[in-house]
């Protein structure tokens, strides 16, 4: 482990969430877990934002306990999908109405604009409260958030993501 902490994977962790378009939900109601496909766009503040329909179980289990975790898979180098990087982010869901928030998740997924205005359908940003990213086999680490956060809004305002 202490060759992880030399190592900085705040640049690829940044660009895995920047180049997602396809993520994994986890929410859960009670002692019952759910994992969902979402699709994931970065909102102004640096972090996930997702499209959600009130009609679907992980959005009624976010309305129940915000709790939730993101995770998003990069491409594997070989055969072995664990060599594939990837980043998991825990925080809590709130729906916004932040219109920059909008712009970027219909920017990066314009097919959504078939039924973002639908009433049952809200966009909501999950604050990051912790993140661990594997870059594969003894490639991995905590994250600080303010460090990724930093990162993210980098990458994203020099075209990165």
């Amino acid at each position: 482990m202490a060759a992880n902490q030399a190592q900085n994977f705040y640049a690829p962790a940044a660009g895995l969430l920047l180049g997602a378009r396809v993520a994994t939900l986890a929410t859960s109601a009670g002692d019952v877990p759910h994992a969902a496909l979402v699709t994931p766009a970065v909102g102004p503040e640096g972090w996930p934002v997702l499209l959600l329909s009130e009609l679907s179980a992980h959005t009624r289990q976010l309305r129940q306990n915000p709790a939730c975790a993101l995770l998003v898979v990069g491409v594997a180098r070989d055969e072995n999908p664990q060599t594939a990087p990837r980043l998991t982010l825990s925080g809590a869901a709130r729906p916004t109405d932040d219109a920059r928030a909008a712009a970027r998740f219909l920017q990066i997924h314009p097919y959504a604009e078939q039924y973002a205005g639908f009433a049952d359908f809200n966009l909501w940003e999950l604050r990051v409260r912790a993140a661990h990213y594997v870059g594969g086999f003894a490639a991995a680490a905590a994250l600080d958030i303010t460090a990724l956060q930093h990162e993210i809004k980098l990458a994203w305002s020099t075209g990165d993501g």
